[in-house]
């Protein structure tokens, strides 16, 4: 039995995570692909290219109830930041607001590696759209980037197929190592 818990334990450790990437556009200062994991047991998939949409900091960031700018996320995609409530419960939300699509980063800021694995909460309710989560230190450079600009969004494109880029033309984030 021990072996067994053993192996079970190693095996989940070798798992690979899905990754997705997108590619901020503007501001130029952030202008790198950043990589996000779907989550695990909601939300939808992209099932279209978005080659220049909205990421819209929520506000509030954690984006548990009412949105003082839901009127900018219809048919765009929300950064939002993780606490508050579940993960799913913030899908919803944006859901509700005609978002195509959530982005939760961690709110530790200074996480640049380790990636939550975002699952279902006990509601047992769903979510239609994409979820990602985004590492604390991503999140907390684009908002930054953002407030310092005086800007309401960046432009990304997302997904970005990674594997049809030369390594030398892959603009990561320099404080991630990949």
């Amino acid at each position: 039995a021990t072996l067994q818990l053993w192996r079970r334990a190693w095996y989940k450790c070798l798992r690979i995570h899905e990754y997705l990437y997108f590619q901020v556009l503007s501001p130029g200062d952030i202008r790198y692909i950043f990589t996000a994991t779907p989550a695990k047991d909601f939300g939808g998939v992209f099932n279209t290219r978005y080659d220049q949409i909205h990421l819209v900091p929520a506000d509030p960031p954690e984006a548990c109830g009412e949105l003082n700018n839901g009127v900018f996320i219809q048919d765009q995609i929300a950064l939002v930041e993780r606490g508050g409530c579940s993960f799913l419960s913030k899908t919803r939300v944006i859901q509700e607001y005609g978002g195509r699509a959530v982005i939760i980063a961690d709110n530790a800021y200074d996480n640049d590696s380790f990636y939550v694995e975002m699952i279902q909460d006990s509601t047992r309710q769903t979510a239609d759209i994409p979820a990602l989560f985004l590492l604390g230190r991503d999140g907390y450079m684009i908002r930054r980037s953002l407030e310092q600009h005086g800007l309401p969004w960046a432009i990304i494109s997302i997904p970005v197929n990674v594997t049809s880029i030369s390594t030398y033309e892959l603009m990561q984030p320099p404080w991630t190592f990949w």
